[in-house]
């Protein structure tokens, strides 16, 4: 009778992997936490808390809305101390990032985010703030400048889905999305990813260019690795491309001042695909095009970024000089 025994053996061995991984996971978790602990203030807007970090004490408000599998961490490395010396920024965690509470599942559209980070930032201070958005946050902030115009006064989007493509979505998140794989395999990768692994995940997101130093020590990648905001991410990253379609056909109402940053090297999200498109169909938009600029923009082009944010203020009707803060 060796098949009752063998089944018993998978059990057990199944058991013991299950109890590892659920306790390494959390034990990373935890220890990320407590090495990144909170650092900026809690808004409430009604049950949902965002967090968010707000630099600089005067000058027209800007807001920051960071890209997928991060959190405002990334954009107060460098870009919103820059900016702080002129203007007042505010760098939300998206929800269900950083120190930010998830919206229900099914209700965490870009749609959804830029209501409610647009709500978390008017409660902070930030009146008809520019809105500056990397990557996926681009497109959040893009959703914000078409569901809720009137409520900013200028958008930056920089390396920023805005069109669809072609490609389907990428093997990892074909994994983590389903349901089985955000069961099974989003505490499996939490869990025994090697921190090699995950230093090459964020470097090949900078290239061609290298990472800055001091950035992966500040940026934190183990917040990212926690359980649920792996799951938020997956599904988010999953919902992107019809999501950016329904928005595409609002484009040419948009009203408002647009400077758009994109690398000609962006192998991630595509400069001909979106920026190119994107502020072709904008009315007065402009594209400032980076060349041999991979997608790290706000990091590798720190002065050109900070001057996109100064030229948008400057024709909101602001009067802000137009040489770079950090010049």
């Amino acid at each position: 009778m060796i098949w009752p025994r063998l089944v018993t053996s998978l059990v057990l061995v199944l058991l013991i992997l299950g109890g590892a991984t659920w306790g390494l996971e959390s034990w990373r978790g935890r220890m990320a936490e407590q090495r990144y602990p909170p650092n900026g203030i809690f808004v409430d807007v009604g049950d949902q808390r965002v967090h968010m970090v707000i630099k600089g004490d005067h000058g027209p408000a800007v807001v920051l809305i960071h890209g997928a599998s991060g959190s405002a961490r990334d954009l107060t490395f460098d870009l919103a101390p820059e900016l702080a010396k002129r203007y007042r920024v505010f760098v939300p965690d998206r929800p269900g990032f950083g120190y930010s509470d998830p919206l229900p599942e099914g209700h965490d559209t870009i749609e959804d985010q830029a209501k409610l980070l647009q709500q978390a930032t008017k409660m902070a201070g930030a009146e008809e703030p520019i809105v500056l958005g990397h990557s996926y946050g681009g497109a959040v902030a893009i959703a914000w400048a078409v569901y809720l115009p009137g409520t900013l006064s200028g958008l930056v989007p920089v390396s920023a889905p805005s069109h669809s493509w072609d490609t389907g979505l990428p093997l990892l998140y074909q994994i983590t999305s389903p349901p089985l794989g955000q069961a099974i395999a989003v505490p499996l990768i939490s869990a025994w990813t090697p921190p090699a692994i995950i230093r090459s995940e964020v470097e090949g997101v900078f290239a061609p260019q290298e990472m800055p130093i001091g950035y992966m020590r500040w940026f934190g990648p183990g917040m990212t690795l926690r359980v649920e905001t792996m799951r938020v991410n997956a599904r988010q990253r999953a919902e992107l491309k019809p999501e950016i379609q329904q928005m595409i056909p609002h484009y040419p109402d948009l009203d408002l001042p647009v400077v758009s940053l994109h690398g000609t090297a962006d192998t991630i999200v595509g400069e001909k695909i979106h920026a190119v498109p994107f502020t072709k169909e904008v009315p007065g938009a402009e594209l400032v095009s980076l060349d041999g600029i991979g997608h790290m923009v706000p990091h590798v082009a720190l002065l050109q970024t900070v001057a996109a944010v100064d030229r948008v203020a400057t024709r909101a009707g602001y009067d802000i000089p137009m040489k770079a803060a950090a010049e």
